[in-house]
């Protein structure tokens, strides 16, 4: 598959425009088989990648269309009998509009009527409502529902999976970047970044998969919420690692030429004062802010203060 090559790479319009392909293809299976069979998780398999190569583009339509289109493919009589492999891809929703933060469309859903089936949706939705309302600034509410998160949390049965990673380990790394945004937004800042640091260690070190385990890489919160607070030489560090430009990352953790960090590295050269590396990054984010349908200014929406 030639998708975990380029995303290895960075080259996430091809990873959109292979799975896209793969996409129509196996619309032909289902017409033949039927979609109550194991291919199912493969389909799936295409729909998360074109998901997750939308996202690092900055792509929102396609990741928004793509992310329905995989919870459509799952029908609860396809859904209920292999549940333990194929419930987790329901909620990708939730990590697009986190990562486009889209508040307000993350308030409107209604969770879903079954939480013992949709175990990892309903966590997941929790842990979204929270990231939104401390954005929002409702701060006592996001309280609640933090607690909601841990409760459905714990609900998530130890045997499911998204591909290679339990659910229990992602949800993990949920809840240290929820608990970070949340101390962020109350003013507890040495908190917040205590909580999305832990949140970065849980994400370096999940087993390897493709797309990985977890969609948004947390290093583009701290990086963004470092910046916010005029740390720039902790946040130049964080994107450098991100995008592979320096030895301190596994080659399965690196992003290059992802749009989100190129932005908070040009924001840091920038501030700094830097002229001779300042333009190559910046045609290397041209090209990429080229690609993407909204505006990037910074590569965390949790950040207020958006660069221009």
């Amino acid at each position: 598959m030639g998708s975990h090559i380029d995303v290895l790479c960075g080259d996430y319009y091809r990873v959109v425009e292979r799975n896209a392909r793969a996409i129509e293809a196996d619309k032909l299976w289902v017409e033949r088989e039927g979609a109550e069979n194991f291919y199912t998780v493969y389909r799936c398999h295409n729909y998360h990648f074109k998901i997750y190569g939308a996202m690092f583009l900055g792509q929102r339509a396609a990741a928004l269309e793509t992310a329905d289109e995989l919870a459509m493919s799952l029908p609860e009589p396809v859904l209920r009998p292999l549940a333990e492999w194929f419930e987790a891809f329901v909620p990708m929703k939730q990590h697009v509009f986190i990562r486009f933060g889209m508040w307000s469309d993350i308030l409107e859903q209604e969770l879903p009527g079954d939480p013992a089936l949709y175990a990892m949706t309903t966590a997941l939705m929790r842990y979204a409502r929270t990231i939104a309302l401390a954005n929002l600034g409702r701060i006592e509410q996001a309280d609640v529902e933090a607690d909601a998160f841990r409760a459905a949390q714990a609900a998530v049965p130890e045997s499911r999976m998204l591909f290679n990673n339990t659910c229990t380990d992602i949800l993990k790394i949920a809840e240290q970047m929820m608990l970070g945004e949340l101390q962020y937004h109350k003013g507890n800042h040495e908190a917040a970044f205590d909580h999305l640091r832990a949140a970065v260690h849980l994400d370096d070190t999940l087993p390897y998969d493709e797309p990985w385990g977890w969609m948004q890489p947390t290093r583009h919160a701290l990086g963004a919420l470092l910046l916010d607070q005029g740390r720039l030489e902790e946040a130049e560090a964080v994107y450098r690692a991100d995008l592979g430009l320096d030895p301190t990352l596994a080659r399965a953790c690196q992003h290059p030429q992802n749009v989100w960090s190129l932005h908070g590295l040009h924001e840091c050269l920038i501030r700094r004062g830097e002229t001779v590396e300042l333009g190559h990054i910046r045609q290397q984010l041209d090209r990429a802010a080229a690609r993407a349908d909204v505006p990037i200014r910074a590569s965390c929406y949790c950040r207020r203060n958006l660069a221009a």
